[in-house]
């Protein structure tokens, strides 16, 4: 009987110190053991945002604790480890070299292959933890740090259809939400925070939006709310303005999903047209409603990791390592860190340039 590969997956990309352990499986979906996530909200909430150098001392005093929490909790031994899959990039650079340099020693110790992973292409192959998902299809990341929408052809094969010209989605929601006084991280929270809100009630511009394709702008729309916010007078007020902006970041998502819809039809030989939304912002349950209903009128399949695998974690690396493990693709211990690794290495970086698409 041969034996089920076995992955450790380290993800240390921003500020969430994470470690999981995947096993191979006789069927198409892996058996996720463990999948420990430490979050460093205390750390960082009082600053309003991520202070990268605390992030990556946070890191260095948690990692090795979280590794043994995720052996302890998998029931299973460091020797019995076959890789070591670790986010090579992107992300900020002092809390990549933390996770990258502790799998480095980890696999030279153990003498095991070191796999080093782009975080985006952990969040492409999430819904892989929990369905048997084939390639080709659509995927539209969208994060705190991204927001674009990719072909995925197979493992490693990536083209981007579109991109935020500026902001990321979810520094958008994170920059309402502090404007609205909700306490970091507000944008998980602006969801339901809008809930009590009328979101009729103020007129926002979607930046490019019958222009551009389907890449993204966000500054515009943040800047509208900044402007607004200063008038605000009450409570209501503030729920109003949510409400609104999320509606305006549901009609947006909408109207260019379809035109990213039309481009991979183009692109694409498939009979199944499967549409993965992933990223910490995916987790929005209004969100998910409208890319769910615009999916099934365009005849699209949507596929949602579950809340829990939405956000940054390590089972998605380690599910990108398995995946590689089995083909082979080692990493070499000198690999550098990458804080802005792209998934489609032709892809031109868009500031500004996508409305003239």
């Amino acid at each position: 009987m041969n034996k089920k590969a076995l992955i450790l997956g380290i993800e240390t990309s921003c500020d969430e110190t994470a470690a999981a352990i995947l096993e191979e499986s006789a069927e198409s979906v892996p058996n996720l053991l463990s999948n420990i996530v430490s979050s460093q909200e205390e750390i960082h909430k009082k600053f309003g945002g991520v202070v990268p150098e605390l992030a990556a001392r946070s890191h260095i005093d948690k990692i090795d604790l979280i590794v043994n929490r995720a052996l302890k909790k998998s029931g299973r031994k460091l020797k019995d480890i076959d890789a070591i899959a670790v986010t090579g990039g992107p992300g900020l650079i002092v809390c990549l070299s933390v996770g990258l340099n502790f799998a480095k020693a980890l696999a030279m110790t153990l003498k095991k292959p070191l796999i080093v992973v782009n975080h985006l292409e952990g969040h492409a192959l999430s819904p892989k933890l929990v369905t048997n998902l084939s390639y080709p299809y659509l995927l539209l990341l969208i994060s705190g740090g991204h927001s674009q929408y990719l072909a995925v052809k197979n493992l490693g094969k990536y083209k981007r259809l579109g991109t935020t010209i500026d902001d990321a989605l979810g520094e958008a929601f994170d920059k309402t939400a502090k404007l609205l006084g909700i306490k970091f991280p507000g944008g998980p929270f602006i969801e339901k925070f809008a809930a009590q809100g009328n979101k009729d009630r103020f007129d926002l511009p979607k930046p490019i939006i019958n222009k551009g394709g389907c890449n993204l702008s966000f500054a515009g729309l943040k800047t509208a709310v900044l402007t607004i916010s200063k008038s605000i007078k009450n409570n209501q007020d503030k729920h109003d303005l949510a409400a609104s902006f999320q509606k305006t970041i549901e009609e947006i998502l909408v109207k260019k999903t379809k035109i990213a819809f039309d481009q991979f039809k183009k692109i694409s030989q498939t009979k199944n047209n499967f549409f993965v939304i992933a990223g910490g912002v995916a987790a929005n349950n209004k969100i998910r409603g409208k890319l769910e209903k615009v999916s099934f009128e365009e005849n699209f399949i949507p596929i949602f990791p579950p809340l829990n695998l939405c956000g940054d974690n390590a089972a998605m690396i380690a599910m990108v390592g398995l995946e590689k493990f089995k083909l082979k693709q080692f990493s070499k211990l000198d690999t550098p860190a990458n804080p802005r690794w792209q998934l489609d290495k032709s892809a031109v970086f868009l500031k500004g340039a996508g409305v003239k698409l």
